[in-house]
């Protein structure tokens, strides 16, 4: 994929995904802004991204407010000209089960992953009208937006929203030739390591240098942070000019299109439905085939390590997130 000439702001990427996006996406041409709330991780990515003939620029911030994502714009313009590309991934987590989850908890990670996404997305849309030649919107979701999280209501709704908000700004800004997808990465980070299943299995990739097992590639499309910029660098070229309002998954060797929400099962009573018609109805009507929820449990082999239950009332993630 050539980026040459298109220019990128990837916001939460001093380190982990985003700085393996920022740097993926400067390794096929484009000019790089690289955002973190962490000064010296901003200054290191830089430094890591010209260093390997690459152009970045940085900017220190907490996503969320205005003024941070029009710094954001702005710094791109200033320093190389224009804005193309922009991939939202900063995030915090603030895990608790609902009954311990505190007001505060809640609105941090609303915060930094839902309004950060939509204050970004606003200014970055405003300039790419403004250019006139387009744009892409790479928004990050995550496994626990679509099927939900034990312990993690703030960020599956944030999360959730996310991918909402992808679809509706992707007919919003369809007549400006800008795309909106949401991406839901799964990887190895620091995350993953909380995951009994996983951890054992990480830490031994890491410590040997062999790849993760193939199950867990292919079956849990659980891999490297490397092994989903691919996709975002695919979404950032102009061979994705035409893939707009989708949820896309990606990890280790699996890439997935995700299924919008749709009625799955659909009846009719003449007059409309009262309760005692629904309680008649359910059990072999609409609800005979009931949807499944939350992330699944890890399926490992015979011979791998066991999955362990959490405590009562400790959230525990069941799969990596972004």
């Amino acid at each position: 994929m050539d980026l040459h000439g298109k220019v990128a702001v990837v916001t939460g990427s001093g380190r982990g995904l985003g700085l393996a996006y920022a740097r993926a996406l400067a390794a096929s041409g484009a000019a790089v802004v690289v955002n973190d709330l962490d000064r010296a991780a901003v200054d290191a990515a830089v430094t890591a991204i010209r260093s390997a003939g690459g152009r970045a620029a940085g900017v220190a911030a907490a996503v969320g407010d205005s003024a941070a994502a029009q710094a954001l714009v702005d710094t791109a313009v200033a320093e190389f000209g224009r804005l193309d590309v922009l991939v939202t991934n900063a995030g915090i987590l603030r895990d608790r089960v609902l009954w311990k989850m505190t007001d505060e908890d809640f609105d941090a990670v609303v915060r930094v992953h839902l309004r950060g996404t939509f204050t970004c997305a606003r200014a970055a849309a405003v300039r790419m009208r403004e250019q006139g030649t387009g744009g892409r919107l790479i928004l990050i979701s995550s496994p626990a937006g679509q099927r939900g999280n034990f312990g993690q209501t703030n960020y599956a709704a944030a999360k959730a929203g996310i991918v909402a908000m992808a679809r509706t700004w992707a007919m919003e800004l369809a007549r400006a030739h800008i795309t909106v997808n949401a991406v839901v990465p799964v990887a190895a980070t620091e995350m993953t390591r909380t995951i009994p299943a996983f951890a054992p299995l990480i830490e031994e990739a890491e410590r040997t240098g062999r790849p993760l097992p193939g199950w867990l590639r292919r079956d849990e499309g659980l891999g490297t942070v490397e092994d989903v910029t691919g996709l975002i660098t695919f979404l950032a070229s102009d061979d994705a000019k035409d893939i707009t309002g989708q949820a896309i998954g990606v990890g280790g060797d699996r890439l997935a299109l995700w299924a919008h929400p749709k009625e799955k099962a659909v009846a009719f009573a003449d007059g409309g439905w009262s309760a005692e018609a629904i309680a008649a109805h359910w059990p072999a009507g609409v609800g005979a085939e009931p949807e499944t929820y939350g992330i699944p449990a890890p399926r490992v082999p015979e011979d791998g390590p066991a999955p362990q239950a959490p405590e009562d009332g400790v959230p525990a993630p069941q799969a990596p997130e972004a």
